[in-house]
């Protein structure tokens, strides 16, 4: 794959993100223009609301995850990390236990930390729990995620991908972020590993 490819297989996924939420706010729009009653006008600003907050979450997220995130060299602060990831992801079906302190991880660490927290949430498709651990000494990046749940799974193709096995990997916008996970992790010599039982996924690097 070229990296217009994965480029374009990235801007897709970012899209595809954010089409919910945008045609939500689109259609409750639309319901308070032609709507009189004042009963469905609350719902539908409800909806609007909700769902602006929603694509406002994944853009800050995903600016951060899948962007440049600053200059080289620069570091980001792991409480913003932690706020991103409960934006993107807490609520709802998931539910966040957050762990690390508040101090600052070099960009490239930060966002491998931020792509293994979306795949814990990939690996439980009737929600649960993800626990983010970190080494409590600052100077010693390495992170530990468990998702926990009913039916955790993680799938061949991530799987694959997090191997960075391009001869069997499917290339497409759904499964272009772990190919993402793996390159960052392989940039940084991290290694990233996946361990699956009975109702739970750990993804460790470091």
């Amino acid at each position: 794959m070229t990296d217009l490819d994965f480029s374009a297989l990235l801007v897709s996924k970012v899209c595809h993100d954010l089409v919910g939420p945008l045609g939500a706010v689109v259609n409750g729009l639309e319901v308070l223009e032609e709507e009189r009653d004042s009963a469905m006008r609350a719902d539908a600003l409800k909806i609007v609301i909700s769902s602006a907050d929603q694509a406002l979450a994944r853009l800050q997220f995903m600016r951060l995850a899948f962007g440049a995130a600053g200059s080289a060299g620069a570091e980001l602060d792991l409480a913003e990390i932690d706020r991103l990831i409960r934006g993107m992801l807490d609520g709802g079906r998931l539910h966040i236990q957050w762990q690390p302190p508040a101090v600052r991880w070099p960009k490239d660490w930060a966002k491998l930390l931020m792509n293994g927290a979306l795949i814990a949430a990939d690996s439980l498709p009737r929600g649960g729990e993800i626990c983010i651990e970190t080494n409590t000494d600052p100077t010693i990046y390495n992170f530990r995620i468990t998702a926990t749940g009913s039916g955790a799974r993680i799938s061949e193709d991530t799987e694959r991908a997090l191997r960075g096995d391009p001869a069997t990997t499917v290339y497409d916008a759904r499964g272009i972020q772990p190919i993402l996970s793996y390159r960052l992790a392989k940039g940084l010599n991290a290694g990233l590993i996946v361990t699956a039982s009975a109702e739970k996924v750990e993804i460790a690097a470091g």
